[in-house]
């Protein structure tokens, strides 16, 4: 699929550039490096817009150097510092700015690490349909690492034509939601989505996350007034969607807001998730000043307020599980996190071991 941003010259500002990044982007500039942010990224080969073109790119031998794992590279969404390419020569990418914001998960397996899947994102369409991959569960997952990102979140529960209770649904998920904005949808019958207009705003960046065959790519279709990704019907016997979309992609709107839409997540480990469960979970943060010890972890302490709640039918015993596990998982990967920074460390201070010892071998006069 070709982008969608014009090739020509564009205002940067246009695509979300503004005097945050460019204070960032100072020292840089000062280098003869030009801004830049990356439209698309496939297999460590990235598409950048510079505002004068569209260009392909790699990143500097250095990031590589220096990159402790894939959160280090660039992702879709981020501002970069940018040596134009020569002689048929692609442009290289010799810096990441520091991102505003960015949606981040656990790679899935066993593996810790943090995978951004999109970064400097304003505000993030979770997208789950009402068919019988709804889940409550699920949309928590995805509002704890918005928040913890730092973005905004808004549901879209689209294929409102199959559901027998749109409004029971609307009403759970708003019981789980914190305050966010919800909004049930059709692409197949709705004439338009007006509703979402009002977050589609000119250089305001939005990503679209949720499981394969909610419709996502039906939805950036719409979006853009025409077929830019390919759609697929979900399959008949278990109601899971196919992917349809392979890799993320910044994708400009006719109106001049900026559209990230990405694959389908099978799966949504969290990363770290601390700030977005407080925030995700209020109700329960609430009940637990109540409770008889500080540090209870609403399971089988005494005195515990959140039990009580649960038992009386003031708390969804179901939403209070889902609680628990979370913060058993986040425990588990804080763990496996400390562990990896120490490899980290000991692996950074072998090359500075090595460094030191190649520059002696050339001045031995130095020692």
């Amino acid at each position: 699929m070709t982008a969608v941003l014009p090739s020509s010259a564009v205002d940067l500002a246009a695509l979300g550039w503004d005097d945050v990044f460019a204070a960032h982007f100072a020292a840089h500039g000062a280098q003869g490096l030009l801004p830049a942010r990356v439209t698309l990224e496939h297999q460590h080969i990235y598409r950048v817009q510079t505002g004068a073109a569209d260009v392909l790119a790699n990143v500097a031998g250095s990031i590589r150097h220096r990159a402790s794992g894939p959160q280090d590279f660039p992702a879709v969404g981020d501002w970069v510092a940018l040596r134009p390419g020569t002689h048929g020569h692609r442009a290289v990418i010799h810096a990441v700015l520091p991102r505003r914001s960015r949606f981040s998960r656990k790679v899935a397996g066993d593996t810790t690490v943090e995978q951004v899947l999109a970064a400097n994102v304003d505000t993030v369409f979770v997208v789950m349909s009402l068919d019988a991959d709804f889940s409550l569960r699920r949309i928590e997952r995805y509002l704890i690492t918005a928040w913890d990102g730092g973005v905004s979140p808004v549901i879209v529960l689209n294929k409102a034509d199959v559901c027998a209770d749109v409004e029971g649904a609307v009403a759970a998920v708003r019981g789980v939601a914190a305050g966010v904005p919800v909004h049930a949808i059709s692409t197949k019958f709705d004439p338009d989505l007006s509703c979402l207009d009002p977050y589609l705003q000119p250089a305001r960046t939005v990503a679209l996350l949720g499981s394969s065959g909610v419709g996502k790519s039906t939805i950036v279709n719409r979006l853009v007034g025409e077929d830019v990704q390919r759609t697929a019907e979900v399959r008949e016997h278990d109601q899971k969607g196919r992917h349809t979309t392979s890799r993320r992609q910044l994708i400009g709107l006719p109106g001049g807001a900026l559209l990230i839409d990405t694959p389908g997540m099978r799966e949504l480990q969290l990363w770290d998730g601390e700030a977005g469960v407080l925030a995700a979970f209020g109700d329960i943060e609430t009940l637990a000043a109540g409770c008889r010890f500080g540090d209870c972890r609403h399971d089988t302490e005494p005195g515990c307020a959140v039990k009580a709640a649960a038992d009386d039918g003031r708390l969804d015993p179901d939403r209070l599980e889902s609680y628990r596990s979370l913060r058993r998982e986040q425990v588990a990967l804080a763990g496996r996190q400390d562990e990896r920074g120490l490899i980290e460390k000991k692996r950074q201070g072998k090359i500075l071991a090595r460094a030191v010892k190649a520059f002696y071998t050339r001045h031995p006069a130095s020692r």
